[in-house]
């Protein structure tokens, strides 16, 4: 299925309610009960064929198939493993996750912090799932995956090594969940390997960490016991009366199981002695299971970084107060739709934009100030999963403009680039950075607002999923130009054409009078190899057939006396029109060039098809050439003109049959 298909069926799928959590996408259309149930009718355990017991399933390079670090790497089944696995026993708690030999502490951080959310924690684990009753070797988790849930089938063959799990474990080793989910999370990124490295903010609801200032720090523990470059989960906050006064504690986890904070507050503090027995049974476990208390100062102390998760409105119960939710996919695409930062002014204003409308002020505001605050979370797509091909997180921000009042209620507009060249951002993130997604909280007045996401240099792919949090309800749309044409018609009679170009007809078009397909591709191409101010490699036999559909009115797959004049007319338009875009003289178009040339050629259209353009007519390094201008510009012109043939009664909508389908697009 083509790309554009394939979206287009993506946006059905989402409109008929596949992805929410009650339906969520089968990944990879593997479908849990169809295949469990044929296991157990087969009385055979379940093999994913998708995700197979093999080296390719560990990585691609720390972990690839060569490395010394899966010699010995055997993949066996829990019942292998002991005598009585458990999926889960009795509640999943955050001592079910131990970290293994891989460095994905930010998942396991974030697997942590699900189990303090038993309704979050049910929607990714089903619990209905076991070792005994209907086991079948096969197992499924949901994930939330840029906007859409996604149901994940795993057969439950895990790496282990010298008879032990090699990556997540449960601490008393018969537990299996979080081992199983790890897997289902690597299977839906590539690879275990593609887990390796990341923030906390991508899965957990609280997580934290220490910055590091080189290479040499990650993972380096300080005099205190806390690891640099790692990632924990806070897991609890309390207060507790202490020598007269209320102190403010916090619990984090280490998800190493073991290394914990020896300061004020630790298992073994000496501050414990001087709070009340009920307060000191309570919160103290002298164990080294990787948690530990600390001071709130002394949080703010020794991390740097506090990471949130927000979470879409319906994972919230009712004694929360909701925020209303809106959200978009689009993509960055070479050429057309990836801009680069505001530092590219020359491209920025290329990439997607999207308005909110805020009418409402907050209810309670933070600071006194009267205003209306939203969160913004721009996340790039898919790029764990796309590690093996070499490619990784790209640098991402966004910048918030003032719709200015002329644009104030309109939806189909693109805002261009003196817009920004002259105006200034009312808000940004707070930097670009290489992380799978941005988050900003903000409080702007009442009014209409431009949300341009960006990568930060220009003419990086990629595919991004936007959501917009308000305290109130707010309209939160993209904005695009419309789709028109709006070329004016060339009209010509015989008697309006001079003896030169009649004459000059006649020695063109031989015996019949006509110029054919082949006949026009040879004039063409004499006319431009004279020329040094254009670059083509000529006329295509495709361009010239283009034309021929477009002015051809008797069928007869050639151009008359008055035809050709119309053509030609055309072409010397086609050939000032370039030749005024051409800015810098280089004899062929950049792909923004390009844009600006068609709109000013009659034409306006949207990102997509934009995409399509360069996509079809461009170069490798984004040019386009005066052959694939006028192939264009003629195309766009024979699409609006057959549509408008064949709408009624200006519906927007035209009806083919399966044959005239084909018959148009083979033309």
């Amino acid at each position: 299925m083509s790309g554009i298909a394939s979206k287009l069926a993506h946006n059905r799928e989402r409109s008929q309610g596949i992805g929410s959590h009650s339906h969520a996408v089968k990944y990879l259309n593997q479908d849990y009960e169809a295949l469990r149930d044929s296991c157990l009718e087969r009385g055979r355990l379940f093999e994913d064929d998708s995700f197979e017991a093999l080296p390719s399933s560990l990585g691609f390079k720390e972990l690839g198939p060569s490395s010394y670090k899966v010699r010995g790497v055997t993949w066996k089944r829990p019942t292998e493993l002991t005598s009585n696995p458990k999926f889960i026993v009795e509640n999943a708690t955050r001592t079910d996750i131990c970290q293994g030999a891989l460095g994905d502490c930010w998942l396991l951080a974030a697997i942590a912090s699900l189990t303090l959310n038993k309704q979050v924690l049910t929607r990714v684990v089903p619990h209905d799932q076991s070792f005994d009753k209907n086991y079948a070797g096969i197992f499924h988790f949901e994930f939330w995956q840029f906007g859409e849930w996604v149901d994940v089938v795993v057969d439950d063959r895990l790496p282990t090594k010298d008879g032990e799990l090699l990556f997540v474990h449960s601490e008393e080793g018969s537990e299996f969940w979080s081992a199983l989910l790890e897997k289902a999370y690597a299977k839906i990124n590539g690879c275990y390997e593609a887990l390796s490295g990341g923030s906390t903010i991508e899965g957990s609801l609280l997580g934290c960490s220490i910055d590091i200032t080189s290479s040499s720090d990650s993972e380096a523990v300080t005099s205190r016991k806390l690891v640099k470059g790692h990632a924990y989960s806070l897991t609890g906050a309390e207060q507790v009366e202490y020598n007269g006064d209320m102190v403010q504690l916090i619990r984090i986890r280490n998800p190493w199981g073991q290394v914990e904070w020896n300061g004020d507050w630790s298992d073994s503090s000496r501050n414990w002695r001087y709070v009340s027995d009920e307060d000191r049974k309570r919160l103290t476990n002298r164990s080294e299971d990787g948690e530990f208390w600390m001071a709130f100062r002394d949080f703010l102390h020794q991390y740097s970084r506090l990471e949130i998760c927000n979470l879409t409105p319906d994972a919230l119960t009712d004694e929360f107060s909701k925020w209303a939710e809106s959200e978009f996919e689009d993509t960055w695409r070479r050429g057309v739709s990836a801009g680069g930062c505001r530092n590219f002014i020359d491209s920025f204003w290329m990439n997607p934009q999207f308005v909110i409308k805020l009418n409402e002020v907050d209810d309670d505001p933070d600071d006194g100030e009267e205003g209306c605050t939203f969160i913004v979370g721009l996340m790039q797509k898919n790029k764990r999963r796309r590690r093996t091909m070499g490619e990784d997180m790209e640098t991402i921000g966004f910048a918030i403009y003032e719709l200015p009042e002329e644009y104030s209620g309109k939806r189909q507009v693109h805002l261009k680039k003196d817009f920004f060249k002259y105006s200034a951002s009312a808000a940004r993130s707070e930097t670009f950075i290489n992380l799978r997604e941005v988050c900003g909280r903000f409080c702007l007045p009442p009014g209409e607002y431009l949300i341009i996401p960006s990568t930060f240099e220009p003419n990086k792919n990629g595919d991004f999923y936007v959501r917009v949090f308000s305290e109130k309800e707010a309209d939160f749309q993209e904005i695009d130009d419309p789709v028109e044409c709006h070329v004016e018609e060339i009209h010509i009679d015989e008697d309006d054409i001079g003896d030169r170009f009649r004459n000059l007809f006649d020695q063109l078009a031989g015996h019949d009078v006509e110029i054919s397909v082949f006949e026009l591709q040879k004039i063409l191409n004499r006319v431009v190899s004279k020329r040094d101010d254009i670059k083509t490699s000529g006329f295509s036999l495709t361009t010239c057939r283009n034309m021929v559909n477009l002015l051809d009115k008797d069928g007869s797959n050639k151009l008359g006396l008055v035809e050709f004049k119309i053509l030609w007319s055309k072409i010397e338009k086609f050939l000032d029109l370039y030749k005024g875009k051409d800015v810098d003289r280089s004899g062929c178009m950049s792909s923004s060039e390009m844009r600006m040339a068609v709109e000013e050629a009659g034409f306006t259209l949207n990102n997509p098809l934009h995409q399509i353009i360069v996509a079809r007519y461009s170069e490798p390094d984004l040019s386009i050439d005066f052959d694939n201008f006028v192939c264009c510009l003629i195309r766009l012109e024979s699409l609006f003109k057959t549509f408008n043939a064949l709408e009624k009664d200006g519906t927007g909508r035209i009806e083919l049959g399966f044959t005239q389908w084909l018959n148009l697009t083979m033309l």
